[in-house]
């Protein structure tokens, strides 16, 4: 009788163990402790201290075994590792148009040439078509392009620079976003700051996008608010330089949003 007992508590732990590693939740220890994995990319690791994605990634409520797209992801810094924190039954997707694909095709090149990065799937779609599917994804991250959706296209005619085309649709982003979420699933905003007491389209042309206007447009469109974190602040920021100019590159004052469907 006490063999039997014992196998049926081994096959009680067992089941328990293969429960808690499916559904564990991602907290700031996972992540940590994804960041500390060897083999990482080196640009990758010099980027986690002005990143701090152990910081960011928590924020979206995610749990091992889950789906996330990591929205214009570029070379793919968050996508590595989210994979890695949600673990071999779990998928990260990043997705690209082929701006910033092409802007993030060293760090796609090294990410995926003769290593493995994870349980990543790719995805490359013209302009803002996101081609996520209906309530498949269990979160969703879009960091430092937020504000992109609002540049007005201009062209130096020789004495000034001229609009030649229009901003996105930000409607039809974020409809898609709100579609592919799965009720509940997080969306993580991250973007430089502007000066709120500049107009939009000065702001935009830094490449920057005003806190409180980007809260109030993602919640126009059914998102709730949830909560925010100044994990990526820096007060030494004036918010008058565009995000590229080399004194402020990777040291702009940034926001971080949270939302859920």
């Amino acid at each position: 009788m006490s063999k039997y007992l014992s196998i049926l508590c081994l096959l009680c732990i067992c089941s328990l163990s293969a429960t808690t590693a499916y559904g564990a939740a991602i907290d700031e220890a996972a992540v940590l402790e994804a960041m500390n994995k060897p083999g990482r990319l080196a640009d990758d690791i010099e980027r986690d201290n002005r990143s701090k994605p152990q910081a960011v990634i928590p924020l979206l409520n995610l749990e091992t075994g889950e789906r996330v797209v990591d929205i214009f992801g570029a070379g793919g810094y968050y996508s590595e590792l989210l994979a890695s924190v949600l673990g071999a039954s779990g998928e990260a997707v990043l997705h690209n148009n082929p701006g910033f694909e092409a802007w993030g095709i060293n760090g796609l090149t090294d990410r995926f040439d003769g290593r493995d990065p994870g349980n990543i799937t790719r995805q490359t779609s013209s302009g803002i078509n996101l081609d996520l599917g209906e309530a498949t994804l269990d979160g969703a991250l879009l960091v430092m392009a937020f504000h992109d959706l609002y540049v007005i296209p201009k062209r130096y005619n020789g004495e000034e620079y001229v609009r030649v085309g229009n901003p996105a649709n930000v409607s039809y982003f974020l409809e898609q976003v709100y579609k592919g979420l799965k009720p509940g699933g997080r969306f993580v905003v991250i973007d430089h700051s502007g000066d709120a007491a500049s107009d939009h389209e000065t702001v935009a042309d830094l490449h920057r996008i005003i806190e409180s206007f980007a809260r109030e447009e993602i919640e126009q469109r059914g998102f709730r608010f949830v909560t925010s974190s100044d994990a990526l602040r820096n007060p030494a920021d004036d918010r008058s330089m565009i995000v590229f100019d080399l004194p402020i590159q990777g040291k702009t004052d940034r926001f971080i949003l949270v939302f859920e469907k």
